[in-house]
Formats: structure tokens, sequence, C-alpha cells
């Protein structure tokens, strides 16, 4: 299964490793697949060509004529939809899986074929050149100096301004202008981290030993390809 570029996975922490010579490392531990291979995008059918990956397992349905699911008998808790469990059976009747991304194939390898499994051992070795796609930590609504790195007023007697920031601009449309640098959201934003290295792989586990550090929270779903 050599084909795919990469793989998904979950950002479980980070720690750090040391060299030959005692030198610290720090690293981020992933634990990347197995992933189910769902559906085989062609050139013909669909103008690319890509594989589409599943992660992490949805609950099978339960049935309906034993177990009511409330007034409007909704399917419980993470359980797939008709629509999406009946994706899924056309594509080879893989079980339906919470996360779907595509990863582009390698020029050589073997072809992936829909409904089997591909692991982290499967992919990637040590050495390897990679980054890491996921969402930043969200923060909120966030002052000018936090989101901005602003430096901020004096804090001595007679000034009035500390951490706020100073005239928004002109007053006639009565409106911020979107991109300027004011007070507003923080975090939470889909963000690409280049420049990473895998230092290891405990292929048993699944878990990949990344040089560097990974954008997210523990426990964030992450998408890590090939650089």
């Amino acid at each position: 299964m050599a084909t795919v570029n990469g793989l998904l996975g979950r950002k479980v922490g980070m720690t750090q490793v040391f060299t030959a010579e005692g030198k610290a490392v720090p690293v981020t531990v992933i634990e990347v697949g197995p992933c189910s291979v769902v559906q085989r995008k062609t050139e013909e059918k669909d103008g690319y060509d890509a594989v589409q990956l599943g992660y992490v397992e949805k609950k099978a349905p339960r049935k309906e004529t034993k177990i009511k699911r409330g007034e409007a008998h909704h399917r419980g808790k993470n359980e797939a939809s008709k629509p999406v469990a009946g994706h899924f059976a056309k594509n080879g009747g893989a079980t339906p899986t919470r996360f779907l991304s595509e990863f582009r194939l390698e020029a050589e390898g073997e072809e992936p074929v829909a409904g089997s499994t591909i692991s982290v051992s499967d992919v990637f070795a040590v050495g390897d050149d990679i980054k890491v796609q996921g969402k930043s930590k969200g923060r909120g609504f966030s002052g000018a100096m936090k989101r901005h790195n602003f430096k901020g007023q004096k804090a001595s007697h007679g000034q009035k301004i500390h951490r706020k920031p100073a005239s928004n601009g002109a007053t006639d449309p009565a409106r911020t202008f979107p991109g300027a640098r004011r007070p507003g959201r923080f975090g939470n934003e889909t963000i690409t981290q280049l420049g990473l290295s895998i230092v290891e792989i405990d292929a048993e586990r699944g878990l990949l030993i990344v040089k560097g550090a990974v954008p997210g929270a523990p426990g964030g779903l992450v998408k890590v390809s090939k650089a």
C-alpha cells in the first residue's frame, strides 16, 4: 500500500527524546491510522487521481423495531446516516467512519483496493520529511494585544489606554473593515505545518514520533502527508 501519500490521525501530545550524543529533541507523538480505503478517484471519472480514506469507525445502526430513538426516532450518537452508509456500501462496503479525507497517489507502489486498510508502516519511514495539517487551538474572542501581539500603551499614571487598541480608523463607514488588526475571534483555523521529519515509528501501536510541533490540541484530528 505504498501508493498513498499520507494518513489521518490524532495528536497525542508533546515530549522529548534524546539523540546518541545526548541532545534533547522536542517531538510530537501522533497516533496515525489505521485508515480504510473508501473510494478511488480516477482521472476519467473525477478529473484527478486520489484515494479517499476513512478514520475512526462509526457505530453500527440500531434496529428501529427494538429501540425507540426519541419522538422523532432519530439515529443515535456517532451512527451513520443513510446517505453516508450508502456511500460506503457503494464503494467497496467499508465500515462507515467519522472522518474522510483525500490523499494523492505516489508514482510507484501497489494500487490501493477499496475496503482494505492502510497502517502507518505502509506509508511512512524513519527520516521522511512530512507536513501536518490540523486546526489550531480556539482562543475565543481576544483583544488586539493577544491576537496580534501588540505592544500596548504605557502603564504609568495619566495613561487611560493600556491593553486597548487605539484609533479604529475612519468613522464614516460605521463599521470595521475586514482584515483589520482588531479584536476578534482568535485561533480555530486550519494550519499546515511544514518542515517536520519522522524521528521514530512505533508500528505496533501506530505511533509517529515527529520532530517539532504540530497544530492543534491533544486529541485533535490531523492530516499527515509526505512533503
